[in-house]
């Protein structure tokens, strides 16, 4: 372990801050600690509403001399966790498992440990009622082409079989059962058929997971009574058929799933929006500085997704939410 992880925890900040003053004027700081770069935007997102006169949350990655981050990282530091120093992390699937294994019962426990509760960040980002709203303000077209929470629920449906025994093998340790790339290989999308809200889409998917799905319960017969009790411990922790995609891994949901749709999605609006420019009365000059100024305000649907705001009206945000509100007022 890194010297400098290893002497940081919440004594030290809080002797640290005493003499250089960083008190500021009586409002205390609170150093959280994220898993890499890229979590710092949602977190800093999360943690400012609970900011005050009071009360600052300072926002970083442990720094180490053999420059390692990640979730491995931060929970070498739990037992140093304290008022003046928080972890904040993924949940992956710590929040499923409970108290089954010690990591596990370290993020569920630990009152200075803030976890998402879905599998990561991602799954916020990729949340259902966000992604018509971010492909409308990636296009700038207001235009109503698909159902994305039809579609999600009803592709939830299609992967939960799967997704049981996929998080089953990862409870048991059995990962060769079913590996992170066959699930992946499974569920992803690949391709969008517009028509018929991505029934073409969907059939496609229930074949691959289906064809999945056998050969798994095939291989592993004696296991199917253990996954079906499995089974209702994730609907104790609010895993249901269809919000799947709140629990599934965050990166092939994003990358493999909800980038697809948005992508295919914005295009067809882009082109939809150009047409009725070329269509209309603008010639010449005209017509070129106004294509040039709309091709000029598209976003990327993927970077847009990260601004959504949306998944704070969902269950497993609520939570969190509320662990942190707790964690504010015993300062």
């Amino acid at each position: 372990m890194s010297k400098l992880v290893k002497n940081l925890n919440s004594d030290y900040i809080a002797k640290a801050r005493a003499i250089a003053g960083r008190r500021e004027r009586g409002r205390r700081v609170v150093h959280a600690f994220v898993e890499g770069y890229e979590d710092i935007a949602f977190w800093r997102s999360v943690l400012t509403e609970f900011e005050s006169d009071t009360l600052r949350f300072e926002i970083g990655i442990p720094s180490r001399d053999d420059l390692a981050k990640g979730k491995k990282v931060l929970l070498s530091m739990a037992e140093g966790c304290g008022k003046e120093m928080i972890l904040c992390m993924d949940s992956d699937f710590d929040y499923l498992f409970g108290n089954a294994n010690a990591q596990s019962s370290t993020v569920n426990n630990n009152k200075y440990i803030f976890h998402t509760y879905v599998y990561a960040i991602e799954n916020y980002y990729c949340y259902p009622p966000s992604l018509r709203p971010a492909c409308v303000r990636a296009t700038n077209n207001d235009s109503f082409l698909f159902d994305f929470e039809t579609f999600m629920a009803e592709y939830s449906e299609i992967v939960y079989p799967l997704f049981v025994w996929y998080v089953y093998s990862a409870y048991s340790g059995k990962v060769n059962m079913l590996p992170l790339s066959d699930f992946r290989s499974a569920v992803s999308i690949n391709f969008l058929v517009v028509e018929n809200n991505g029934r073409d889409t969907l059939e496609w998917v229930r074949r691959n997971c289906e064809r999945k799905l056998k050969g798994v319960e095939a291989k592993h017969k004696r296991h199917k009574e253990a996954v079906a009790n499995f089974e209702k411990r994730l609907l104790e922790k609010g895993v249901t058929k269809r919000n799947v995609f709140l629990f599934m891994h965050g990166h092939t949901l994003f990358d493999n799933v909800i980038s697809v749709m948005t992508d295919t999605v914005c295009e067809l609006l882009k082109l939809m929006t150009i047409e009725n420019i070329r269509s209309s009365s603008r010639v010449g000059v005209t017509l070129s500085n106004e294509l040039s100024n709309y091709k000029n305000s598209l976003r990327s649907p993927e970077e847009v997704l990260k601004d959504s705001t949306e998944y704070r009206s969902s269950e497993m945000f609520k939570r969190l939410h509320k662990d942190i509100e707790e964690f504010v007022r015993s300062l």
